[in-house]
């Protein structure tokens, strides 16, 4: 499969919006898993099914419907998590990603595109939003909406995106690239380290409540890589 990668047109725009929703929300069934093999998740969830027994007269209903109401509760903090992120963006940068992210020099939103079957088909996204500094020191590109389609993982696409990135923050002179991810994607935490990135251990404030993230059992991400100026420059 061979991918090309260039700058967003407007007609990708439902594409785009499609892969990117359905990048994302494949990590609720493996959050929800994370969630709940936690050792404090399974004993509350013992809990209360020996609550529900036990105030049920020993019912085994009331017993299953008491965890029950639990698991639900963690499934959806898991669902909310992700799909509430994906409402969000979709009703704010990437509503308009033509207007967001190719208005300004500093912004770039790119595709990869791969023939399917004879047909075009987007594989692959990734923007870059230049930040200035709150201390006044030197721009730096901010990594946003990375995802890559399910049929084209493993084979390089993913660095081929991040590089672009790479060589576009250079090009803009940035002093560094910075970025947020989830613990539970995995992957993509794997790839970043991969391309340079390392974790900075800094707190963030999160868009959900601390609670929520505690029963989630995800942990927010801030990650940066230093840049080297290019030769010409």
């Amino acid at each position: 499969m061979d991918e090309q990668v260039w700058k967003f047109q407007p007609s990708d725009h439902e594409a785009v919006r499609a892969l990117f929703r359905d990048g994302i929300q494949e990590h609720i069934i493996p959050s929800f898993t994370h969630a709940i093999s936690q050792p404090l998740h399974i004993t509350v969830t013992l809990c209360f099914f020996t609550v529900g027994y036990i105030l049920g007269g020993g019912s085994v209903v009331l017993a299953l419907l008491a965890g029950g109401l639990w698991i639900g509760l963690l499934y959806y903090c898991c669902y909310e998590f992700y799909a509430g992120y994906v409402r969000l963006k979709l009703n704010t940068d990437m509503q308009d990603s033509a207007g967001f992210y190719l208005s300004s020099p500093d912004n770039c939103f790119w595709v990869a595109e791969a023939e399917i079957n004879d047909q075009p088909q987007i594989m692959g996204i990734v923007a870059v939003e230049g930040k200035e500094p709150p201390d006044g020191g030197q721009k730096c590109g901010e990594l946003f909406r990375m995802s890559v389609s399910s049929a084209s993982r493993h084979t390089g696409l993913g660095s081929q995106l991040g590089q672009t990135v790479v060589n576009f923050c250079k090009e803009r002179g940035f002093s560094k690239i910075v970025l947020h991810t989830s613990s539970t994607q995995s992957a993509a935490v794997a790839l970043y380290y991969k391309m340079g990135f390392k974790l900075v251990q800094t707190p963030e404030e999160a868009e959900a409540p601390w609670w929520f993230l505690w029963l989630v059992r995800v942990s927010l991400l801030r990650m940066e890589k230093i840049l080297q100026p290019c030769k010409d420059m």
